[in-house]
């Protein structure tokens, strides 16, 4: 009985939600873009009306690093906005519609017409604050987590107490299971939007039943989640958000400038976390 209603967690809603939230969710195969190769770790300075933020680069994430620098050479991120800002969290940026919009406008859905395959290096890079990582689409229509053509995120975030990591370690570790559903259900996506057209129920059921037993069979062969010492000592003394760890691509970090991101971080702020004052950008990157 107990079995039967740990596979239970796992909804048939969730399921529903994946098939119909993911029709129509296309994708720009990253082929389509041109990129840099480059042998050394690069920087790319970042001058807004608050002061300069220079951050660098990692080898190990060289699709996100590429087009990072691509677009920063073409000039794309000049004249944009940090158009979301949430103090004790983080600065957003690269939306390319933000370039002198209008106050009021919505912002946040702007960028190229292609994706970038996640590229985790976890636990090596994770959310300490000052790391620069890419934005994206929820799960629930981009369950390959892949990454904005364009918009990025400076983390702030908060310290936290050991007590506090290990709370989130818990929790963290709890959500294992309907994540790990949730990518064999987007696995199914074709045949769950087929079934659930032709009111299919009962093929419904069956696949649920099938996807959660699968859940239940990984999980027991994959060890539970936990933070590393390294990360434990950056989150209680330095700070971040630990909560989008491999979650998030993670691909390059602040080397200097991390009190600008301080003070853009706790700028007012209106509708749409959006700063009520424009923070505006331009990128220089350094040979």
């Amino acid at each position: 009985m107990k079995k039967k209603n740990q596979a239970a967690r796992y909804t048939l809603a969730t399921l529903l939600i994946v098939a119909v939230v993911c029709v129509g969710f296309a994708i720009v195969p990253s082929n389509k873009r041109n990129t840099i190769m480059e042998s050394t770790t690069p920087q790319v300075r970042i001058s807004t009306n608050y002061g300069d933020i220079v951050v660098k680069l990692y080898d190990e994430t060289p699709e996100h690093r590429d087009n990072f620098l691509k677009l920063a050479r073409e000039g794309y991120y000049d004249s944009t906005l940090f158009h979301r800002v949430i103090k004790d969290f983080m600065i957003q940026g690269g939306d390319p519609d933000s370039k002198g919009a209008p106050a009021g406008k919505h912002l946040g859905m702007g960028g190229p017409e292609y994706t970038i395959p996640a590229e985790f290096v976890y636990p090596k890079y994770y959310h300490k604050r000052g790391v620069l990582s890419a934005a994206r689409q929820a799960d629930q229509v981009n369950p390959e987590r892949r990454s904005s053509g364009s918009q990025f995120y400076i983390v702030w975030g908060k310290k936290y107490t050991e007590y506090e990591l290990k709370q989130l370690a818990a929790q963290l570790d709890g959500q294992r299971g309907q994540q790990i559903f949730n990518g064999l259900a987007a696995q199914h996506r074709d045949s769950i939007q087929a079934m659930y057209q032709r009111g299919d129920q009962k093929g419904l059921n069956e696949l649920q039943r099938q996807l959660a037993a699968e859940t239940d069979k990984i999980l027991k062969e994959t060890p539970g989640f936990s933070f590393t010492p390294e990360q434990i000592k950056d989150y209680s003394t330095v700070g971040g958000t630990p909560f989008l760890d491999n979650q998030y691509t993670v691909f390059g970090e602040v080397v200097s400038g991390l009190d600008v991101v301080e003070k853009i971080q706790k700028v007012a702020t209106g509708q749409g976390d959006r700063p009520k004052e424009d923070v505006v950008m331009t990128m220089t990157v350094i040979e």
